[in-house]
């Protein structure tokens, strides 16, 4: 199998937020109190969705429609269940880019440029860019397979 060059690799922004824009963000994008927020994300098509309520969303519905179908089951609520890991994802917002969660390098580079802007202040702790390299992601834990 021929691997693609890595400009044909797709990308995902992240962003941490600190603890009042994380709850205000996961309740309201609109809310006035992140409004630089949601200047950016408009601007670049883009949306926020929080990584604790895709996992819990995710587990739901393995849970719904049956866990042997979704092999990220074991690892996912693993992760959900735990206090520590729960506040932590609580935090973390994957941004899709016209409703893709991977997208090009020129869409993440432009966001990622234009949220570097808000971090360190009040609103962004740090944001993250990833490639869609297998090589680059983490592998389910042996023990959740």
């Amino acid at each position: 199998m021929v691997q693609p060059i890595a400009d044909e690799w797709q990308f995902q922004v992240r962003v941490v937020l600190h603890d009042a824009a994380a709850e205000v963000a996961r309740r309201d994008v609109d809310d006035p109190a992140i409004g630089a927020l949601a200047d950016i994300l408009k601007a670049h098509s883009a949306a926020l969705v929080n990584q604790f309520d895709a996992f819990a969303g995710y587990v739901a519905e393995a849970e719904r429609e049956g866990v042997e179908t979704y092999p990220l089951y074991k690892w996912t609520k693993a992760v959900i269940e735990d206090p520590v890991k729960k506040e932590k994802y609580l935090k973390v917002f994957t941004l899709t880019v016209d409703g893709e969660e991977v997208y090009a390098k020129d869409k993440a580079d432009a966001l990622e440029a234009a949220l570097a802007t808000l971090a360190g202040g009040d609103l962004v702790v740090s944001i993250s860019k990833y490639d869609s390299n297998p090589k680059n992601n983490p592998q389910t834990p042996p023990q959740y397979r």
